[in-house]
């Protein structure tokens, strides 16, 4: 039995946070970044550090804030928390409860989405900690994992004869991929490219000012990168790459409709792929969204052809536990469930146009 404290972080804690993060076991994540949080608190959000502290490790996690006449704080430990076994997440959310109630904080409810691997008994273990089941809400809850560690032969070797062939064919054909400087001339091209995708999907993009200050946030910390595919001169292929900890990330893509060089989008993620590798060692590159496991051939799914893009490199997708609510009031929580998070969620997207969450 393992049993954890909750604290805040200290000062310190904060000023070296995207050292920490990395060292939790499950290897942290980009959403758990001081890059991210500094975005999310333009967006709605109150951004809090928060610690768990057992015997056998330390645990940083990031926490998402939001304060409601009435019901009180909402809390949304996003990809978190960062525990080294499923079992640990109940005795952490044991002492956020202990935490939050000594210190009076009104939290009616927390949010929680850790990187653990979905099973039957992952969902009977939340569910017997009192946790309630709800919709997923970031992309990369189902995902492709690429495993990076391999030499770069190997590498290739490894992916999917689709995906090695195209990466194959774009090299012989000299299809070019530049890494770009993060202007915001460049975030604009590729914001334009994104919006070609929401064109052809059910996505909805986030306004500009929420990209260009994610990208340029990620840029100035050396953590982010944008890369563009050219075609007649023109961008047609762009793809923000993040490197967090030992891992890369494909965070944001976009492209014109009708190109013509062939394996374009493929060269430009095996150029991302190894340019991490060599100058950060990355050991996983992660895809960052696909459809789940299960509904990978289904062509009425949104993002039916990103899966099958992405699995032309790693070519099984990692279906995440996804998101789960803990009440801490039961009463309120209800309230919250029944007909609260509905009108905020509402009401936020009437004032803003963007998404709540």
């Amino acid at each position: 039995m393992i049993n954890f404290t909750a604290r805040f972080a200290t000062k310190a804690e904060q000023d070296k946070w995207d050292d920490l993060v990395p060292s939790n076991p499950d290897g942290g994540n980009v959403l758990q970044s001081a890059s991210f949080a500094e975005v999310k608190s333009h967006h709605g959000w109150k951004p809090l550090f928060l610690v768990f502290e057992s015997a056998q490790y330390s645990s940083y996690n990031l926490v998402l804030e939001k304060s409601f006449p009435v019901l009180g704080r909402l809390w949304y430990l996003i990809k978190g928390p960062g525990a080294a076994e499923p079992a640990h997440v109940p005795a952490m959310l044991d002492a956020l409860k202990d935490f939050t109630a000594a210190s009076r904080l009104n939290v009616f409810a927390v949010k929680i989405e850790p990187d653990i691997v979905d099973a039957p008994e992952v969902r009977q273990l939340f569910t017997a900690a009192g946790l309630h089941k709800t919709f997923d809400l970031q992309p990369n809850d189902h995902t492709a994992l690429l495993d990076t560690t391999p030499e770069p032969n190997q590498l290739l070797r490894n992916l999917s004869s689709r995906g090695r062939n195209a990466v194959r064919r774009a090299l012989r054909e000299g299809v070019e991929v530049r890494r770009v400087e993060p202007t915001e001339e460049n975030f604009r091209i590729m914001y334009r490219l994104m919006a070609h995708i929401e064109d052809r999907s059910a996505a909805r993009l986030r306004s500009f000012e929420y990209y260009s200050r994610f990208w340029g946030n990620f840029a100035a910390a050396g953590q982010g990168r944008l890369y563009f595919v050219y075609e007649d001169g023109e961008p047609s292929v762009g793809a923000f790459i993040i490197n967090y900890g030992s891992k890369g990330t494909y965070k944001d893509g976009g492209s014109k409709p009708g190109r013509s060089q062939y394996g374009d989008s493929h060269l430009l993620q095996w150029t991302a792929i190894n340019d991490l590798k060599d100058e950060f060692a990355i050991r996983e590159y992660d895809f960052c969204g696909t459809p789940p496991a299960d509904r990978l051939k289904d062509t009425s799914h949104p993002h039916h052809g990103l899966g099958l893009f992405k699995t032309s490199f790693s070519k099984t997708v990692t279906d995440f536990t996804g998101c789960w609510d803990l009440a801490l009031n039961e009463t309120k929580y209800r309230l919250w469930t029944a007909v609260g998070e509905r009108v905020a969620r509402q009401i936020y997207w009437r004032r803003h146009q963007q998404p709540f969450y």
